[in-house]
């Protein structure tokens, strides 16, 4: 009996392959396989690459699979950050009784990596990296349950995490347990976000034990695992609280909006509604996705970012028209800054960056890593450096203690990785001690 084939995409190198046996008798002399690292995982993982692009695979029972490839359909639709669902594979059996098995066809998400790549890759006292990541996790749960998706299995193993200007984005890559409502009651996000904690918990305990961290390290990073509900919460609360205003004090409004602006959020709807008998507002605001630096960056030049990305790239760009507007002598409109800047700052820039750091990952985020470690290095001398002084540094690695730059070496996960020299570790360690005596860490 021939499998049942439903694939959204034209590929026939994915058509070509053995759809008809199981997966794990996939021989890699017939198979375009490739070994890329996978986290645990009930059910077996592989990597294909067909057409210039890399697939996973992922075989379980037939009922299980059309389900999960049901939710991620459900999630891309809904814009979420989630792997992109490509089809599923039902393989026939002639035994009636037996559930027959599938595999689920997934994108495999480019330049990103596991949680254990940034806790193997950089120094272990690093707990701003740390804070980026569970920042991510804590967003990435706020976005699920805002869209009415219950996970179920939330953990640093069914999450992947890619770069996006000075934050890390976390991508949900396993949607097995996941149920989506109209929407979640109080006890199911209490639940999903207890699950969380606690496989976050278990998860980077387990690594550090792996990586005979000290003990008091551990007990460093269960309290960081307990602190992501705080995350959640204080996130969950921006977006849903409904102040009490006067309609006298519009600053207070203003202030709510530009608010959610700032953690990157655009707003579809405000609404004022009577509090009571008094003078006083209720003020609502309805919040949309969290793309308004991206949305606005992309109205200016065309450039589509992820939003840490756009928040970086509207600051050098607002730099930009303030410098143009000082040497021209009068006001610059937004859309002619946005194109020079485009020309001489961005596509010169990128490039530039990109090569720094030897052609790996984004270019655009290269450019981002490449502003940051300017401005922080800037902020030690307290001068301008200039962008060969931080192009040099990007280039040795040499950025500022805890830049978000430093996570480049964790990236990206399909090509070579970036070695920590000795020269580097020994100044990553100065870098900690001068910081441990100054009262920071």
């Amino acid at each position: 009996m021939s499998p049942d084939i439903r694939l959204r995409v034209t590929s026939p190198g994915l058509l070509a392959l053995p759809w008809d046996r199981p997966l794990g008798e996939w021989d890699a002399t017939e198979v375009p396989l490739r070994d890329i690292p996978v986290g645990p995982s009930r059910h077996l993982v592989r990597f294909v690459e067909a057409d210039g692009c890399y697939w996973a695979l992922k075989e379980l029972p037939e009922r299980i699979a059309v389900r999960e490839y049901a939710v991620l359909r459900d999630l891309e639709s809904m814009g979420l950050p989630a792997v992109r669902a490509t089809g599923v594979v039902v393989q026939a059996t002639d035994d009636r009784r037996l559930e027959p098995n599938a595999i689920l066809v997934t994108r495999y998400l480019e330049r990103s990596w596991q949680y254990r790549r940034l806790f193997m890759r950089l120094p272990a006292n690093r707990p701003r990296h740390r804070a980026r990541l569970l920042d991510a996790m804590a967003g990435l749960l706020v976005d699920l349950h805002r869209n009415g998706v219950f996970w179920g299995d939330c953990s640093l193993a069914n999450t992947l995490f890619s770069r996006d200007g000075q934050l890390l984005q976390a991508w949900l890559v396993d949607a097995e347990t996941s149920e989506i409502h109209s929407e979640l009651s109080v006890g199911q996000r209490r639940h999903d976000l207890e699950i969380l904690v606690e496989n976050i918990a278990g998860g980077m305990v387990d690594l550090a034990i792996r990586l005979d961290r000290p003990p008091e390290m551990i007990d460093t990073l269960l309290e960081e695992a307990v602190g992501v509900a705080d995350r959640y919460t204080a996130l969950w609360e921006a977006l849903h609280a409904v102040p009490e205003v006067t309609f006298s004090r519009r600053h207070e409004i203003e202030g709510r909006i530009r608010a959610l602006h700032d953690l990157g959020f655009a707003v579809d709807e405000v609404r004022l509604e009577p509090a009571g008998a008094t003078d006083r507002l209720r003020l609502r605001v309805v919040v949309a996705e969290r793309r308004f630096h991206a949305i606005e960056l992309a109205a200016l030049t065309g450039l589509e970012v992820g939003e840490g990305q756009a928040r970086i790239l509207l600051g050098d760009l607002r730099a930009h028209q303030a410098l143009m507007q000082q040497r021209l002598g009068r006001d610059v409109r937004d859309t002619s800054a946005a194109r020079a800047w485009r020309i001489e700052r961005f596509e010169p820039g990128t490039e530039r960056a990109h090569e720094a750091v030897g052609g790996l990952g984004d270019p655009v985020q290269a450019f981002c890593d490449l502003l940051e470690v300017r401005w922080l290095l800037s902020e030690e001398v307290g001068r301008d450096v200039g962008e060969e002084e931080a192009l040099t540094a990007l280039r040795l690695r040499f950025v500022p203690y805890d830049a978000a730059a430093s996570a480049a070496v964790a990236e990206p996960a399909t090509d070579e990785l970036l070695r920590l020299r000795a020269d580097l570790l020994a100044r990553l360690d100065r870098d900690h001690d001068l910081h441990r005596s100054s009262g920071e860490e």
